[in-house]
C-alpha cells in the first residue's frame, strides 16, 4: 500500500491571509472606467453595490489581506480541502506523468464558491446590509451565496439564467432549502428583464442579463447590495485559499507542479489554484506552465478581444478591460452553465496578455467523456465545468506519454456533478451534442464594444 493518495492539512493550517497577485504583477492592471466619464472609478462609484471593505480589496495592491477570524471559523467546516494523487487515472492513461488534483467539491454547496460567498456575506453583514442580490448560471454560486446568507441572516435573491433554471431544478431546490429566493432570468421583476422579454419572450438568458437584473435591484434599495461569484478582483482574491493550501500539500507530497490546469468561465476557480503559484514564480521561484481551459462554445480567452467592455448586458456596470465576446453575446445553452459568460476576469485576461498563462478550448462532449473516465478511475463525478479541467489535465498527461516525460500536473477539481445528473443522462443516451455559437452574433457583439479613448 505504500503509495500515498491523499494529502490532508490540519484545520490550524487554513491560510490566515488571502494572496493578492496585484502586488507582484510586472505591469499594473488597467483601471476600471466609469462609462459616463471614461475616467477611473472611485470608491463612491461602487458604493451603491458593494460594502467599502470589499471595494478596498478590489483596488489594493497589498500582497496579503488578513482573513477575518469569523470567516476562517466557517471555513473550518470544509477547509483545508484535500489534495489527491490521481494514481488510478495515471495508470489508466499509461502516462509517466504524476497527476494531482485539489478537490473543492467537499464544501457544503459542492464547489469552490463558498470560499468567497462566506467572505462577501461577512463583510456585508458588518456593513449592516440585510439583503443581497446576485446572478447564477449552473447554480453553484447561487447555492453558495444562499448558504452564506443563511449563516449570517441575510436575505438572498438569485437571478438564475433561464436555461440553467430549467436544466438544473435540484440546484434551485438547494438554494431554496438554504432560504434564498430563486428567479428565472430574464424575469418580469426588473425593468431590464421586462425589456429583454418584450423583444424575445423565450429568451434562454445569459449571465450578463442576470447580472443586469441583480445590479438593478441592488442599486434601487438602500438595504441591498450586490454580490458577484467571479470576475472581480476581490472574488479572485478570496479563492486563493485553494492555491495556498495546495502549495503546502504539494510540499507534503515532495512534488511541485510543472503544469497547472484550471477551467475558466469568469476566472475565480482558475485564479484560486494558479495565482499563488504564479506569484511565487514572479518572486523568483519555479514557473509552472499555466493552462486555462474554456468551453469552445463560449471561448472568451481564445476568441475574444482584449478590450474595455461592460460586465453585464444591460450596461449598468463600470467598464473593465478583459477578454470579451461582447456584452450582448448570448452563449448557446451547453451544460457547463458556470462557464457561459461573455467576459473573462480582468486579472486573468491581464495575465494572458503578459504571456504568463496559456488558453485552450474544448467542446462539451469530449469534456464529458473525460469526466466519465475520471469518475470510473478516481470515483468522483465532476461538475460539467470541472470536466474542462479534467480534459485539460488528461491532454497534458497524454502529451507526457508521447514525449516520455514524467512531469507533475496539478488541476483544480472545482466541484462535483451530483446536481448535474440530467446532463450525464443526456451524454449516456447520445442526446448531448456539441453546440456552436453564431459567428454573426459574435461579430455583431464585438462590433458593439464601447469606444474608449487611448490613454494619453
Amino acid at each position: 500500500m505504500g503509495d500515498q493518495v491523499k494529502y490532508l492539512l490540519d484545520e490550524s493550517r487554513i491560510p490566515k491571509h488571502w494572496y493578492n497577485i496585484q502586488a507582484d504583477l510586472p505591469k499594473a492592471l488597467p483601471p476600471v472606467l466609469h462609462p459616463g466619464t471614461m475616467k477611473p472609478v472611485g470608491p463612491d462609484d461602487l458604493a451603491p453595490l458593494f460594502p467599502m471593505a470589499l471595494i478596498m480589496q478590489e483596488v489594493t495592491t497589498e500582497r496579503e489581506i488578513e482573513i477575518p477570524e469569523p470567516v476562517r471559523d466557517i471555513y473550518r467546516v470544509w477547509r483545508p480541502a484535500p489534495l489527491f494523487r490521481a494514481r488510478r487515472l495515471e495508470q489508466a492513461l499509461g502516462t509517466p506523468a504524476k497527476i494531482f488534483y485539489k478537490y473543492e467539491g467537499v464544501s457544503p454547496a459542492g464547489s469552490h464558491k463558498p470560499n468567497t460567498a462566506v467572505a462577501q456575506a461577512f463583510y456585508n453583514k458588518e456593513a449592516g446590509v440585510t439583503r443581497l442580490t446576485t446572478e447564477t448560471g449552473a447554480g453553484q454560486w447561487g447555492s453558495s451565496l444562499a448558504f452564506a446568507g443563511a449563516l449570517f441572516g441575510i436575505d438572498v435573491t438569485v437571478f438564475q439564467v433561464r436555461v440553467s433554471y430549467d436544466q438544473k431544478p435540484y440546484r434551485r431546490a438547494l438554494m431554496e432549502s438554504y432560504g434564498a429566493r430563486c428567479v428565472a432570468s430574464p424575469s418580469s421583476e426588473t425593468e431590464y428583464g421586462r425589456a429583454v422579454l418584450a423583444q424575445r419572450p423565450d429568451h434562454p438568458g445569459s449571465l450578463g442579463i442576470a447580472i443586469s437584473e441583480a445590479v438593478e435591484i441592488a442599486a434601487q434599495r438602500e438595504d441591498t447590495k450586490y454580490a458577484l461569484g467571479s470576475v472581480l478582483n476581490h472574488v479572485l482574491l478570496h479563492q486563493t485559499v485553494v492555491g495556498l493550501e495546495a502549495i503546502e500539500q504539494m510540499e507534503m507530497a515532495d512534488a511541485y507542479p510543472d503544469v497547472i490546469v484550471g477551467c475558466t468561465g469568469g476566472g475565480s476557480n482558475f485564479a484560486g489554484i494558479t495565482f499563488p503559484f504564479i506569484g511565487a514564480g514572479l518572486r523568483g521561484g519555479a514557473k509552472p506552465r499555466i493552462v486555462a481551459v474554456e468551453p469552445a462554445a463560449c471561448p472568451s480567452l481564445t476568441r475574444g478581444k482584449y478590450a474595455y467592455d461592460f460586465g453585464d448586458t444591460g450596461h449598468m456596470t463600470p467598464l473593465t478591460k478583459m477578454h470579451t465576446l461582447g456584452s450582448t453575446f448570448t452563449p448557446p445553452g451547453f451544460h457547463a452553465g458556470g462557464l457561459r459568460y461573455h467576459g473573462m476576469a480582468p486579472l486573468v485576461s491581464h495575465l494572458k496578455e503578459l504571456g504568463l498563462i496559456e488558453a485552450v478550448a474544448y467542446h462539451q462532449v469530449e469534456c464529458f467523456a473525460a469526466g466519465i473516465q475520471f469518475a470510473r478511475t478516481e470515483g468522483i463525478l465532476p461538475a460539467p465545468e470541472a470536466n474542462h479541467a479534467v480534459k485539460g489535465a488528461i491532454e497534458e498527461a497524454l502529451r507526457c506519454k508521447r514525449e516520455g516525460r514524467s512531469e507533475t500536473i496539478l488541476f483544480n477539481l472545482c466541484g462535483h456533478g451530483h446536481f448535474d445528473m440530467q446532463a450525464y443522462m443526456d451524454y449516456a443516451s447520445g442526446k448531448l451534442t456539441d453546440q456552436k455559437y453564431d459567428e454573426k452574433e459574435l461579430a455583431m457583439a464585438l462590433s458593439g464594444l464601447p469606444s474608449v479613448p487611448e490613454p494619453a
